[in-house]
């Protein structure tokens, strides 16, 4: 098993109004993170337009130890947490840690391989489940379309805006007339 990390240098842009690292950048130093991985492994952007797939994230959480810093250096691992037997449902796990070994937070990232043209969840090629079996934790999860199926959010469409008559900007003449 090999664990993969990234390093990064926090910048003042970085961090929110409480100045520590804003909720949106773990978002993003996780996905630089998934991609310098990717790129490493030679399963980047080029290699997944040649083979017309593309990662496609559907689920990630997140769980806060120590705030990070403006200026300070965080590392980033990453994991492979969980796969299904095709490899077309993954799971990357990836810690957040200061030069000393502070654990500062953890993030789950759920998602799948889909094929670009015809937008459908496919088997990725044998370069990338080599390297996805390389980087398999201990505790490796077989994950089935049920995984999938159990994320804890559900669409629920509602009536379409444009219907409500819901816009600020439009009086009701009948208020108007009161």
């Amino acid at each position: 098993m090999s664990i993969f990390h990234y390093k990064f240098e926090v910048r003042w842009s970085d961090i929110d109004a409480n100045r520590h690292l804003a909720n949106s950048s773990y978002v993003e130093y996780c996905a630089q993170t998934r991609m310098a991985f990717m790129n490493q492994q030679k399963i980047g952007l080029v290699q997944l337009s040649r083979w017309g797939i593309g990662p496609v994230i559907l689920h990630e959480r997140y769980s806060f130890f120590k705030e990070i810093f403006a200026d300070q250096t965080v590392f980033v691992s990453l994991e492979v947490s969980g796969s299904s037997e095709d490899a077309s449902i993954y799971q990357f796990l990836h810690k957040f840690y200061l030069p000393d070994g502070t654990h500062c937070a953890t993030a789950e990232a759920t998602g799948v391989w889909i094929d670009t043209m015809l937008r459908k969840a496919t088997t990725p090629p044998d370069d990338i489940l080599e390297v996805m079996d390389a980087f398999k934790d201990e505790n490796c999860k077989i994950l089935t379309k049920e995984d999938l199926r159990n994320l804890p959010f559900k669409p629920e469409n509602v009536e379409a805006f444009h219907k409500r008559n819901t816009f600020t900007w439009r009086k009701n003449k009948e208020v108007d007339s009161e």
